[in-house]
């Protein structure tokens, strides 16, 4: 009797989160709003730059070169490496690596049930970071900088995850801490490697760790397109499973749900995009913070639809970054700046108008 009206409360709290806010029905239209917009972002993004170039030069470019009826070869040879072999796979990539850190982000958000918490809270970015510089210090034995990122990324999570790990259990508070112990050590790693590294390579460790999309090709889009879709829509498909995480490890076990191994499941794969994000194109911070606190103001707190709309928000405010990273200047910036300029204020007017609710 006791666990049957236990299960009707918990029932009864989920189902005010919509009484709150906006029904499904309303909520799948700002979802597809969002995406005209990404859609717009991109299409803007594509014609902004050091040389314009028309909407209709940028559709006809992308269409000869997606269509075997036509040939690239009649077309402007300077408008076609510009657009598809520069801006269009940078685009692309601006557009999943935010989708990754902001999805990773609200995931980690729900199982941490901390609105503070962020996708490198376990080291990610300091692991990254210290396999990055390895592969740029030493390259005759590291010869992919992105692979040996994404491998002491990986190292990283795994560390922290085991010394957190005690009788069979991963606390929360433990893994935090684990996190924050692990990319200490690798921070100081780092330190270490530019201490000892030449002009060059320590130049070009800096830049990497202020991250950006320079380098952007459609190799890289090809390697990270697949890996963060796949991820995405499995973690779509535990949103509902994360609204209930998100409400205490005995509501889910009420409900039936194992909360130690969803929210395993949850934080691999929420580290695996974010790991992948990082060794492509360098730490971008702000992304995974911000992104799920303007979704859940927009749509509430439900992660079937913060999920989704986290991830274009995330897209939409890459591009709009990188965007401006590269025309604001002659010189690029790198937008790992851009970012963490346009999120601190950000983060004070959360603080300053929410800062009870953020804290409890």
């Amino acid at each position: 009797m006791f666990k049957r009206l236990k299960h009707t409360n918990i029932l009864e709290r989920m189902n005010n989160h919509d009484v709150k806010g906006f029904s499904d029905m309303r909520k799948f239209v700002i979802l597809c709003i969002l995406f005209v917009v990404m859609l717009l972002a991109a299409a803007f993004a594509m014609v902004l730059g050091a040389y314009n170039i028309s909407f209709v030069d940028v559709y006809a470019t992308i269409i000869a070169n997606l269509s075997p009826l036509h040939d690239v070869s009649n077309f402007n040879k300077l408008h076609n490496t510009i657009i598809w072999d520069i801006r269009l796979p940078r685009v692309l990539l601006a557009i999943i690596v935010g989708a990754a850190l902001a999805t990773s982000g609200a995931v980690f958000q729900g199982c941490f049930r901390n609105p503070l918490v962020e996708p490198y809270i376990l080291g990610v970015s300091s692991g990254a970071a210290f396999g990055a510089a390895l592969g740029i210090v030493y390259p005759h034995i590291f010869f992919s900088i992105q692979i040996s990122a994404f491998i002491f990324a990986s190292i990283a999570v795994i560390a922290a995850y085991i010394l957190a790990r005690t009788r069979g259990q991963t606390p929360i508070i433990t893994l935090i801490l684990g996190g924050i112990i692990i990319g200490s050590i690798f921070s100081a790693l780092v330190s270490i490697l530019k201490y000892t590294a030449n002009d060059s390579s320590l130049r070009e460790i800096v830049f990497w760790l202020m991250g950006g999309f320079y380098y952007a090709t459609w190799d890289d889009v090809a390697i990270i397109v697949p890996i963060v879709t796949l991820s995405f829509l499995v973690l779509w498909m535990y949103g509902w499973k994360l609204n209930i995480l998100s409400m205490g490890d005995e509501e889910a076990q009420a409900l039936g749900i194992n909360p130690e191994k969803s929210k395993m499941i949850l934080i691999a794969l929420a580290t695996l995009i974010t790991a992948v994000a990082v060794s492509t194109v360098g730490i971008i911070a702000w992304v995974g913070l911000m992104m799920p606190h303007a979704t859940r103001m927009i749509l509430g707190p439900d992660h079937r639809f913060v999920i989704p709309s986290a991830a274009m928000l995330g897209g939409v405010y890459l591009i709009i970054c990188d965007t401006m990273a590269r025309t604001l200047t002659t010189s690029e910036i790198p937008v790992g700046i851009i970012t963490s300029i346009l999120g601190a204020p950000y983060l004070f007017y959360l603080l300053r108008s929410k800062g009870s609710s953020l804290i409890g």
